[in-house]
């Protein structure tokens, strides 16, 4: 069967003979056991297409279904609802009044089609008075479907006024859903955030927030049953088409795409969707697609170590929602999917983060470089190769000149205020492109070291200092001991194969690049 790549309708994908993986089973428990849900996905993770089914469903069209899950329910009645299905996804919300023509461009097309214009009204005003009109012209309740409903808030992120407007516009007009409850059958909203404090759901009590829920934490994405039950056919193909064995093939699927956990009790991971489907050949798909400047703009703004990102320890409070106020950009890099649950502390309800997958690992800090880094690809391509070189060999004063020179060469307005953590940052970032192991702020004993790259020959342990010494620097690394801690394992033990050294490095605010560096 063909794959749906890029298509997000259901009924286009039934009738057009594309690849569908069937999620009715959850569509059924939702629609048979509530309301009003809310579910949130980082982006291109099947949220549109989950709405496409729901509302084919809706709508009655039985033959869309032949052979799927729902279509054995015997207790389903196929009734025909009004629909009313809104999709944030399609503008650019730089001012206010963006959202404000979006959502009256829709209540003008559903007052058309159920006679009851009232363009006098306020925006929610206007859209109780759709939903009542639809539920008396049809004799049927109403099912109301939003599409990326944070759209104008996520683009907003930074810019307090403007987002305090569209919270306005949205908690009203959605505010609508609580007061015709009576008209209303069904209600899903779907995005990729949720946003705290006074949020745009503090009127809808009512409404079930299902995206940390386990019996729903396939309700979107691929599992790995599916996907090898699903595309056994493309599987071979993809190993064939790239010189691996079968099994080869599926594991490095599952090392690039898998590893998604949206609840701590599911065992399974998740694969992306939209990444499966297009990986005939591998890459970073869901990177190519466009990754959001405000994740960076957040890191770069509260001077976040992104060591830290990668391994964060959060409670579920900071995961559900968002708060534009924040100096916290976790809630916001986690829901986008940049991160995901790899642990549970049960004791004090703590959840550990890490990145998904080697794809999005790779591809967030290939996104990251040029904000912190000369991207020019003449320059670039002979440092990597070089630099690389160097690291491998232990040639510690080629690669440390060679970072000097990186760092002078980085956009001035790329250095943002006096932060010995950009500095840090940047090593990071330079060091996970080369492939390297590489881990900001190690715990250790007695404290931490700013950063520990290793190769399978060689360990470097850097300590940074900005606008002091080198010196200073080194000194902390054998006053802490930090050494020590890597004394008996299997490189400290390797008898003329492997060496430790020990760099303490100076940064200037002035020059903004490496000042001095010593080294043992």
């Amino acid at each position: 069967m063909k794959l749906p790549i890029g298509i997000q309708d259901f009924e286009k994908i039934r009738t057009g003979g594309y690849l569908y993986i069937d999620k009715t089973e959850h569509v059924y428990r939702l629609a048979s056991e509530g309301s009003y849900y809310f579910l949130s996905r980082p982006r291109r993770f099947g949220k549109s297409l989950l709405l496409s089914t729901i509302k084919a469903l809706f709508l009655g069209k039985r033959e869309l279904f032949k052979g799927l899950a729902i279509d054995q329910k015997e207790d389903w009645d196929w009734a025909v609802h009004p629909v009313l299905h809104l999709d944030l996804n399609t503008n650019k919300y730089d001012k206010a009044e963006v959202l404000e023509r979006k959502l009256d461009e829709s209540l003008n097309e559903w007052e058309a089609f159920y006679d009851c214009a009232r363009p006098d009204l306020p925006l929610g005003m206007r859209f109780e008075k759709v939903i009542k009109a639809a539920y008396e012209k049809t004799g049927q309740r109403v099912v109301i479907l939003v599409d990326e409903y944070d759209k104008p808030m996520l683009q907003a992120i930074g810019n307090k006024e403007l987002q305090d407007e569209y919270r306005g516009t949205l908690k009203g007009f959605y505010g609508a859903l609580k007061s015709m409850d009576g008209c209303i059958k069904f209600a899903m909203l779907t995005g990729v955030t949720k946003f705290g404090k006074v949020s745009v759901f503090s009127d809808l009590n009512n409404l079930m927030d299902i995206s940390m829920l386990n019996k729903y934490h396939n309700i979107c994405g691929i599992t790995e049953e599916e996907l090898l039950r699903t595309f056994d056919g493309n599987i071979n193909e993809l190993a064939e088409n790239n010189g691996m064995e079968r099994e080869e093939c599926i594991d490095k699927l599952r090392r690039m795409y898998d590893g998604y956990h949206f609840n701590h009790l599911s065992k399974e991971g998740i694969y992306n969707p939209f990444s499966v489907l297009n990986t005939f050949e591998f890459g970073s798909y869901w990177f190519e697609t466009g990754t959001p400047t405000y994740l960076v703009e957040l890191l770069r703004r509260h001077y976040y170590d992104l060591e830290e990102m990668a391994t964060s320890e959060v409670t579920s409070d900071v995961l559900n929602s968002i708060d534009a106020e924040s100096t916290n950009p976790i809630p916001v890099i986690y829901q986008s999917g940049y991160l995901t649950i790899k642990g549970y502390d049960r004791e004090f309800q703590m959840y550990r983060l890490g990145f998904p997958n080697q794809e999005v690992e790779e591809g967030f800090i290939k996104y990251l470089a040029p904000f912190y880094l000369d991207n020019r690809e003449e320059r670039s391509v002979f440092d990597i190769r070089s630099f690389t070189s160097d690291v491998r060999e232990g040639k510690v004063e080629q690669f440390l000149s060679r970072m000097k020179s990186l760092f002078a060469s980085a956009p001035y307005d790329s250095v943002k205020g006096d932060k010995e953590n950009h500095f840090q940052n940047m090593m990071w970032v330079v060091f996970k492109m080369m492939g390297f192991y590489s881990q900001t702020e190690y715990h250790t004993s007695d404290g931490r070291i700013d950063l520990l790259v290793e190769t399978p020959q060689y360990r470097y342990i850097m300590e940074f200092k900005l606008d002091g010494t080198a010196e200073e620097a080194l000194q902390q690394i054998k006053d802490k001991n930090y050494q020590l801690q890597f004394f008996g394992d299997s490189l400290a033990t390797k008898k003329d194969q492997g060496k430790t050294y020990i760099i303490g490095v100076n940064f200037s605010k002035e020059t903004r690049t490496i000042d001095r560096w010593v080294v043992e």
